[in-house]
C-alpha cells in the first residue's frame, strides 16, 4: 500500500472544504462530475474562497470576544467553521445555479445567452411546471402532468399523472389511472403546454373538498 507524504496529507486536508463544495454542488444539480483535473481546479477556488471566509469570521469572533468572551479560537474552532462555510457555500451555489438565479440577472443585461443549466432539456424543465404532450413511438401521444421527469433525455422515466391518451379520433380519458411511468428512451418529442397550471389546483381542490 503506498505511503503518502505529511506534504500530500497537508494538502489534501486543505483542500478537503473545497472538495465538500464541489461534492455538494454535484450532488445536487444536474451537471456532470467533471475530470480529476478539473475538480482539483475547482477545489482550489473554492477553497480560497472558504478561506477568507475562515478568515472573516475569526477577525469578527476576535473582534467580539473583546466586549464578551464565549470561548478561545483554535484549531478545531478553524476546521468547524472551514466545513461549515463549505457547506453553506455548497448549498448556496447549488440553489443559485436550480433557480438560474446569476445567469438570468446577466441575460437580462445582455452580457451571456447561456444559462446555469448543463443543457436545453434540464432548462426547459426548470421553469414554471405546466401540462406536455409526450410524442411516442407509433404516433401515439400521451397527455399529462409531468409529475417526475428524467434529468437526461434518453435515460430515466416520466411518470405522467391526470393521463389521456390523445389520437385523431379524440381524447381517451384514463380517470381511473393514477399515472402512467413512460421510459425517456420511446419518446421522441415532447410539446409543451399553454395555461394548463390551473386543472391541478382545480381537481386537488374538489378532491379536498
Amino acid at each position: 500500500m503506498p505511503e503518502f507524504s505529511k506534504e500530500i496529507v497537508s494538502l489534501l486536508n486543505f483542500l478537503l472544504p473545497g472538495f465538500l463544495t464541489a461534492w455538494v454542488i454535484y450532488g445536487l444539480t444536474n451537471h456532470e462530475k467533471p475530470n480529476q483535473f478539473e475538480r482539483t481546479i475547482q477545489a482550489l477556488i473554492f477553497t480560497a474562497a472558504i478561506q477568507a471566509g475562515v478568515w472573516l469570521v475569526k477577525e469578527s469572533l476576535i473582534f467580539l470576544g473583546g466586549l464578551y468572551t464565549i470561548a478561545t479560537w483554535g484549531e478545531y474552532s478553524e476546521i468547524l467553521t472551514s466545513y461549515s462555510i463549505a457547506m453553506a457555500l455548497g448549498l448556496l451555489a447549488a440553489k443559485s445555479i436550480q433557480d438560474d438565479t446569476i445567469y438570468s440577472w446577466l441575460r437580462i443585461r445582455g452580457l451571456t445567452g447561456k444559462s446555469s443549466h448543463p443543457n436545453e432539456w434540464n432548462y426547459l424543465f426548470s421553469q414554471p411546471p405546466c401540462f406536455v404532450v409526450l410524442h411516442l413511438e407509433g404516433e401515439r401521444r400521451l397527455f399529462g402532468w409531468p409529475e417526475v421527469w428524467p434529468s437526461k433525455p434518453n435515460e430515466g422515466h416520466f411518470f405522467i399523472v391526470y393521463p389521456s391518451w390523445q389520437t385523431d379520433d379524440g381524447v381517451i380519458e384514463l380517470g381511473a389511472v393514477e399515472g402512467i411511468l413512460i421510459n425517456a428512451k420511446d419518446v421522441k418529442w415532447v410539446e409543451f403546454i399553454k395555461n394548463k397550471g390551473e386543472k391541478i389546483e382545480q381537481e386537488q381542490e374538489q378532491s379536498a373538498n
